[in-house]
């Protein structure tokens, strides 16, 4: 499944798609700003390579280096959709204190975390067998935290990339943390449930609740992606 045009043809790692006069690669190579939040030549190239015809998809970039494109799910990745403010406080504990995240984005007040196939369909299964989405196990005596809803999307599923090259300026997607290598570390289930779990301890220890109506300004931190695994 794919947002763009349909091409047999395969992508060559670093070969750029001499189309309409821009080179995707070139582009990305020249950008200033923040690096965390900033796509790399390599990066779009694996995001790319997460479609059917990643030529394709990249020609539709270089057309449209500043809009949002639509990849599957299942291959090169799963994703996990979570409420902004828990999913910034799962950030700050995956980067304070675990292995650092993969990609992330934000869109429509929502974070989606980049995680490794099959991450959608263990995730939900993990939760529910330790019990974190029903507010722990009755009658165990422990206090515990809820995890909110999360949106796990998996192989059949696809979701919004945001643009490789600017920042929305609509409320648009935006990367959080940018792709920026063909071989990203992804998180798997387990680091992620680990994260959900510290998440919805703390809240519980300091007696507050999430909302999935986050604050206007909620822009996460800068995080040290050379510490990624």
């Amino acid at each position: 499944m794919s947002a763009w045009l349909k091409d047999e043809t395969t992508l060559q790692a670093g070969a750029a798609v001499a189309h309409h006069g821009v080179d995707i690669f070139a582009l990305l190579r020249d950008q200033t700003g923040a690096q965390a939040a900033q796509v790399t030549a390599a990066g779009a190239a694996w995001l790319a390579g997460a479609s059917a015809h990643p030529r394709s998809t990249l020609a539709q970039w270089e057309e449209r280096p500043g809009a949002p494109g639509v990849l599957p799910c299942g291959s090169a990745f799963d994703v996990v959709n979570v409420p902004a403010l828990f999913g910034r406080r799962m950030l700050e504990q995956l980067w304070s204190e675990g292995p650092g995240s993969g990609p992330v984005a934000s869109h429509r007040g929502r974070m989606l975390l980049f995680a490794a196939p099959g991450t959608a369909q263990r995730l939900p299964s993990l939760l529910a067998w330790e019990e974190w989405g029903a507010g722990g196990r009755a009658g165990s005596g422990e206090q515990r935290g809820t995890v909110p809803p999360l949106l796990c999307h998996g192989t059949g599923d696809a979701v919004t990339v945001p643009p490789l090259t600017c920042a929305s300026s609509d409320g648009g997607p935006r990367w959080l943390v940018a792709p920026d290598t063909r071989n990203p570390w992804l998180p798997g289930p387990d680091v992620l449930l680990w994260a959900c779990v510290r998440v919805s301890r703390s809240a519980t220890s300091r007696g507050t609740a999430y909302s999935i109506f986050p604050r206007a300004d909620q822009d996460a931190n800068v995080y040290d992606v050379s510490r990624r695994r």
